[in-house]
């Protein structure tokens, strides 16, 4: 599975700052000043956990969440 696969959840976290997240992998997410910063980072920090995934021969998560409030 790669990162188009999952749900990315994009919010404000304060005035200053926004987070990007994968609900469904946990500890993947990234707080950052702008939204496309956050969305960039993101990115990497999938890349990092899915390495890990791989070297421990497991499979990601499936990503089963499901968007309430839009």
């Amino acid at each position: 599975m790669g990162f188009d696969d999952y749900k990315v959840v994009l919010y404000r976290n304060q005035p200053e700052g926004w987070v990007a997240e994968i609900p469904a992998i946990q500890g993947c997410y990234a707080l950052m000043p702008t939204r496309e910063e956050a969305l960039a980072e993101l990115t990497s920090v999938f890349q990092m956990i899915s390495e890990e995934y791989r070297e421990r021969n497991q499979p990601l998560p499936a990503d089963t969440t499901e968007i309430v409030h839009a």
